[in-house]
């Protein structure tokens, strides 16, 4: 809408229309800055004032959350077992806000903007089916691991494909009318790369081409950045917090990825001209993750569930595609791959040695069996995630 009304106003404004004149101020509306930060604003403001409603529908639709019996966690029950009945499917609430929002104040016909969109939409689709099982059965089991990994699958190929077929996404680096008004030197594949090449910062050169195969690659990208999320939501506002210093972390990267001087000259990181606009959305789920935080925050009132954290993990993974710094992901999303390589590491384990690595994974229960306050853990893991963010943003300058 934001853009729309620019352009309108652009096009009287050149007319040399008097209102257009007047109004001088909705020349605000064509800068990226402006729209993402209202963006993050609005989605703050909508999470905030629908929570209450929101929540208060989930308690009278008898959405509680299953919390897994003593039998299955143990001494996890006790610590837990006062959340029995807090209404899930809060993810709605950031899906609605972001979505939203970014109507409001992005291009939402911006490629990049489209496919992150819809993933995060078709995620949470998933993982409000999943959720709706689950509390439909009263059973802290949704929908078959096998099945919900298909559908994922199927999900992350379809944006993958997308990503590496449509042309304005595709070529990533100086065109030549850019070039022509005085690009230096462009060290990325000299003029521009491709989708299919992989990229890291403290590297100015594509490490490899991948070509058609990185299809496969972005689709697990996406698969295990989304199942990474949904691990993490374990504790009040634990995956809220870290999502947005990672959110934060790719909106500051997709704007420095779409300014040209800055990508090509400064930092040498891929740009491409449309990348920029992808700051407003994510600047959207920041905002929406702070709303939700409100009352996602200890004790909650509310759990974003499966709706929620499939949703967001499937927004961040697209995004760290879109912007060409998938392999960054690692470190400025570590807290997310610190909890799924526990799992991957404790399941691993029983199986080969039948001995656990862990009290309990994923890792924030081994922390919480340690004695850790669940604050504690909570709120450390948040101190983690934000180093690690700052890390991750100081490699871009290294070299």
């Amino acid at each position: 809408m934001l853009p729309a009304i620019y352009d309108f106003w652009y096009q009287a404004f050149e007319r040399g229309d008097s209102w257009a004149i007047t109004c001088r101020f909705l020349n605000l509306f064509q800068y990226i800055t402006f729209r993402a930060a209202s963006a993050g604003l609005l989605a703050f403001i909508l999470s905030v004032i629908f929570g209450p409603r929101v929540i208060r529908r989930l308690i009278s639709l008898k959405v509680g959350q299953p919390i897994r019996t003593a039998a299955e966690v143990h001494k996890l029950a006790e610590l837990h077992g006062g959340k029995i009945g807090t209404p899930t499917m809060g993810g709605v609430l950031i899906i609605g806000s972001v979505l939203i929002a970014t109507l409001i104040c992005a291009r939402p016909l911006n490629p990049f903007i489209a496919v992150c969109a819809c993933t995060m939409a078709a995620c949470g689709l998933l993982g409000f089916c999943d959720d709706y099982k689950k509390v439909k059965e009263k059973k802290s089991d949704g929908i078959s691991s096998r099945k919900k990994l298909g559908w994922q699958l199927v999900i992350a190929l379809i944006a993958a494909s997308f990503l590496y077929f449509k042309k304005e996404i595709s070529g990533f680096g100086a065109t030549p009318q850019q070039i022509a008004d005085g690009l230096a030197g462009y060290r990325l594949g000299q003029n521009s790369i491709g989708i299919g090449a992989i990229c890291f910062p403290l590297f100015k050169f594509a490490i490899v081409d991948l070509h058609w195969l990185i299809i496969p690659f972005f689709a697990i990208v996406i698969v295990g950045c989304s199942n990474a999320v949904n691990l993490t939501d374990g504790l009040d506002g634990l995956a809220t917090g870290t999502t947005i210093s990672v959110a934060l972390s790719y909106a500051f990267l997709a704007y420095l990825a779409g300014h040209f001087f800055m990508a090509t000259e400064y930092l040498v990181i891929p740009h491409n001209r449309y990348i920029g606009e992808l700051a407003v959305f994510l600047m959207a789920l920041v905002g929406a993750s702070f709303g939700f935080l409100w009352f996602n925050c200890h004790p909650a009132k509310v759990f974003m569930g499966d709706t929620g954290s499939l949703a967001i993990g499937g927004a961040l993974g697209t995004a760290a595609i879109c912007t060409k710094q998938e392999l960054l992901l690692v470190i400025i999303g570590g807290v997310f791959v610190m909890e799924a390589m526990s799992v991957i590491l404790q399941v691993g384990s029983f199986k080969l040695r039948k001995k656990r690595i862990f009290k309990m994974s994923p890792i924030h229960h081994h922390f919480e069996l340690l004695g850790w306050h669940e604050n504690q853990v909570i709120i450390r893991f948040w101190i983690i995630s934000i180093m690690l963010a700052l890390f991750g943003l100081a490699l871009l300058k290294i070299a």
